[in-house]
């Protein structure tokens, strides 16, 4: 039996929808963050030794992040579903939305998290002015630039076609729910990227998204 390692508001909720689209059984380990550092437990640790989440474990198998926990239910659970064609155009924008999420999109809502918790952060109030000053000027000069670059060019990409990899939801999808849905809560998006807006709308209306929630508890991202 798969078993999830599920932290609360974290990205271990795409975990849980996939396994839900593709009809794979579960057990859910929860682990809750701290409610002042919202860290995750130390308990995770003797899971994986990072500590982190998502993280399932899968009979003697231990897996951690996201994009390789994905491609491993694909290929392992999915008997060819929810993954284009290999060789075909579809099958490498698959790859590329895969890996894109993490590795060009997240980082960047990372740093705005961040930021925005160093201007609210307790300080002396000699060091307040200079330290809000330099989070509000990477902020404006570098962080939300680049955020909205990314908007703009996943908006462009699925005015192409209905998801991410094609006109066929795959799990590229699910991997690109949670940074869009971190860029809602603290990125700007919103109606100026209509695109975005009716994705986000299409995978919240699928009935297998709703068992995840429904599963996995409320979930509220950080801001």
């Amino acid at each position: 039996m798969i078993i999830v390692h599920h932290l609360n508001n974290s990205r271990s909720q795409r975990v849980l929808w996939l396994l839900e689209e593709l009809g794979v059984g579960y057990d859910i380990k929860r682990y809750q963050r701290d409610p002042k550092t919202m860290l995750a437990p130390a308990e995770l640790r003797q899971v994986h030794p990072l500590g982190k989440s998502p993280v399932i474990t899968d009979g003697a198998l231990t897996l951690a992040e996201s994009g390789a926990i994905i491609e491993y239910l694909v290929e392992r659970y999915g008997s060819g579903r929810l993954v284009p064609a290999a060789g075909t155009p579809e099958k490498l924008r698959y790859s590329y939305w895969l890996h894109y999420a993490e590795g060009s999109v997240q980082p960047m809502l990372l740093m705005k998290l961040i930021f925005d918790r160093i201007e609210k952060a307790p300080m002396p109030f000699f060091v307040r002015p200079i330290a809000r000053a330099i989070s509000r000027n990477t902020k404006n000069s570098f962080i939300e630039p680049n955020i909205k670059r990314h908007l703009d060019y996943m908006e462009g990409e699925l005015g192409k076609t209905a998801w991410f990899a094609g006109n066929e939801f795959t799990a590229a999808d699910v991997q690109m729910s949670f940074p869009l849905e971190a860029a809602v809560v603290r990125g700007g998006l919103d109606s100026r990227w209509p695109n975005l807006i009716a994705f986000l709308n299409r995978i919240h209306a699928r009935p297998a998204y709703k068992r995840a929630i429904e599963r996995g508890g409320e979930y509220q991202l950080l801001r």
